[in-house]
């Protein structure tokens, strides 16, 4: 339905925040839970509400984006590691602060703009024009007003025209281009030593009252924090849509809905041959295959192609296709390199190219088939559209039929009526901690966080689930508890190793870089010792606070290019998640400026540009943040604040 996204936005950060935007207005999240009911609040900026109604369906709209972007790789672990709670969070902190600024700058945006944009938007049309009744099918399918609707891209204009407004002050200097061309193309190597503090574990020495006396020290470290338990059913979509029955009219409407999923892109489909010129050849084996090239393309045209096939099975320096007659099937824009892809997408079938250039070398294409863009046929995608639909239906009756048992069985709390009702099977999830994973459920941070301040005795809201939707209950809650050093001392003297083995580590590395300065040689003192010297090879200033084989390193990567010949060491040693490194300057390679031409000039001003506008953005918001009153859902907040 929010097709046009992809055309309107121009920066990825306004495609996010505007997801998060529309988000509010369609699905309904991972809990449950009414406008009317009290704390559904997630969050206030200057008195400006943000509800978790907003928060959720904005949740599970950004955690669908990731999954189309990433597909299987999307899974638990890295839906934890990118911290989606607060993504959408920020985004619509940020989204409230840009609205009212741009309220304060009377920045309007008119009734026939909006209509305008709406017209525009392709979910809406029918044989190429805005139709009326398309509209309201759409906004009803989705359960979204018009007016809601025409609210949310009202205000998706005004951010819109706010971010212009902070971006039009934007500018680049020559100067500039000339400091970031060099800064992209000066380039360091250094000799590393790395001194991780493991190596030094086992020369710590351990004594009972050393122990204890870091045990006093340090014990709320190993407090056993407070878990709970839960029981729980699950309505499953999947028992449901043995059931179903769909008509041909909901085929349909499902198809016109969701045509954004069957868009076919243009595609050509080519065959080549290719004569391999690397990029550190010479003028004369260039003009060698360049002559070789020259012949075959004779020899092909001699025969108006017929012969192509055979000669790519002779000629061509591409092993993989050769053997195919030199065919690569169909490919999509953005595939290959540009240069051969302007002349693949030209040609028509049985039609042949001249000799095209790229970083790979020579090519001959042959054109074997073109297909225009468009979007695949109902009939095409049919059991696509059917599955679906099915499994759409599926989830809807699965949430119906758990909201039902929740309003009927909320206040006793019995799990069990629910589960005798509707023939499920009551699960256990096992004692978890806040902020931890739910077996059985997964990464659900609300169910998470409501579990933890549910009552004996009462259902809690519904867990809407990717894969099912969930009634829970209270079964136990362990409370937290400081144990005995006895009852945890292998963790306490692990701990008590580490902490000790990093001024070891630290004293060590001093030493090594104090005798580097008075002249020994780094290789000579790692001889004998469970250590070795590294390099990072070349990297440019470009890199910014990352060291190739160390990472992230800012005091590191800015002190690099600051060493000569004549002062190839630092003044310190580096330490860089929680290791220490000794570094020397083993090679510099300055930037060559004569390469800096016009055309170089105009890409580096584009991205600078692109640059500094990012940067007035993130100020403006940054500045507004400052300013500004903001307030949390303090059970949200300590979810964030546990990961």
């Amino acid at each position: 339905m929010l097709d046009f996204v992809r055309k309107k936005q121009k920066s990825l950060w306004i495609k996010i925040m505007f997801w998060i935007i529309i988000a509010t207005f369609v699905g309904t999240g991972a809990m449950y839970l009414t406008k009317d009911e009290p704390g559904n609040v997630a969050a206030e900026v200057n008195g400006d509400e943000i509800t978790f109604d907003e928060f959720r369906s904005a949740y599970e709209n950004l955690r669908r984006f990731y999954q189309n972007v990433y597909r299987d790789g999307f899974d638990p672990e890295m839906e934890r590691r990118l911290q989606l709670d607060r993504q959408v969070l920020e985004g619509l902190i940020n989204q409230a602060l840009l609205l009212q600024e741009a309220d304060r700058l009377d920045i309007e945006v008119s009734k026939g703009q909006v209509v305008e944009a709406i017209a525009a938007i392709p979910a809406f049309m029918r044989d190429g024009r805005f139709d009326m009744e398309q509209y309201q099918t759409v906004l009803q399918y989705e359960r979204i007003s018009p007016q809601d609707f025409e609210n949310s891209q009202r205000r998706q204009m005004l951010i819109e025209k706010m971010r212009e407004r902070i971006e039009q002050e934007a500018s680049v200097t020559a100067d500039e281009v000339t400091a970031e061309y060099r800064q992209r193309n000066e380039m360091v190597n250094l000799a590393f030593v790395r001194l991780t503090p493991a190596l030094f574990e086992s020369k710590v020495n351990v004594t009972d009252e050393a122990l204890q006396e870091y045990y006093q020290e340090h014990k709320e470290e190993f407090r056993i924090p407070e878990k709970v338990a839960l029981r729980y059913v699950k309505f499953d979509p999947e028992r449901y849509a043995l059931d179903l029955e769909v008509t041909d009219q909901e085929i349909a409407d499902y198809y016109r809905r969701h045509q954004a999923q069957f868009d076919m892109p243009e595609q050509a489909k080519v065959s080549h041959i290719l004569f391999r010129v690397g990029a550190d050849a010479d003028e004369d084996l260039l003009q060698k295959k360049r002559q070789l090239a020259e012949k075959v393309l004779a020899d092909i045209r001699s025969k108006d192609g017929s012969n192509f096939a055979e000669l790519a099975r002779k000629h061509s320096d591409d092993a993989g296709s050769a053997i195919e007659g030199g065919s690569l099937g169909y490919f999509t824009r953005g595939t290959m390199v540009p240069a051969f892809e302007d002349v693949a997408f030209s040609l028509q079938p049985g039609e042949i190219s001249g000799i095209v250039e790229t970083s790979f070398g020579l090519h001959i294409l042959k054109g074997e088939g073109h297909i225009e863009a468009g979007i695949k046929p109902l009939a095409e995608v049919l059991p696509e559209v059917r599955k679906g639909l099915i499994e759409e239906k599926a989830r809807e009756t699965a949430i119906d039929k758990a909201m039902q048992a929740y309003s009927k069985y909320r206040e006793s709390g019995d799990l069990e009526a629910v589960a005798k009702e509707h023939n499920l099977a009551v699960e256990k999830t096992g004692p978890f901690e806040r902020g931890a994973t739910v077996p059985g459920l997964g990464n659900a941070p609300e169910a998470n966080a409501e579990a933890f301040r549910l009552e004996k005795g009462k259902l809690a809201n519904a867990v809407i689930l990717p894969q099912g939707i969930y009634l829970v209950a209270l079964e136990e809650r362990i409370e937290s508890k400081v144990p005995e050093l006895q009852d945890v001392r292998q963790a306490v003297e692990k701990s008590y190793r580490q902490d000790q083995s990093l001024p070891l580590a630290r004293n060590t590395a001093e030493q090594m870089l104090a005798e580097l300065k008075a002249g020994k040689d780094l290789q000579q003192l790692t001889e004998g010792k469970l250590l070795k010297v590294e390099e990072t090879g070349f990297f440019p200033h470009s890199y910014g606070d990352f060291v190739p084989r160390i990472g992230n390193a800012p005091e590191m990567a800015d002190e690099a290019f600051g060493l000569t010949e004549q002062k190839p060491l630092p003044e310190k040693i580096h330490a860089v998640s929680d290791q220490f490194f000794v570094v020397k300057l083993k090679e510099k390679r300055p930037a060559d400026m004569s390469k800096l031409d016009e055309a170089a000039r105009q890409d580096l001003e584009k991205v600078l540009l692109t640059r500094k506008k990012e940067k007035l953005l993130e100020d403006r918001l940054a500045a507004l943040r400052k300013e500004a009153d903001i307030s949390i859902d303090p059970a949200l907040n300590l979810n964030l604040e546990s990961e």
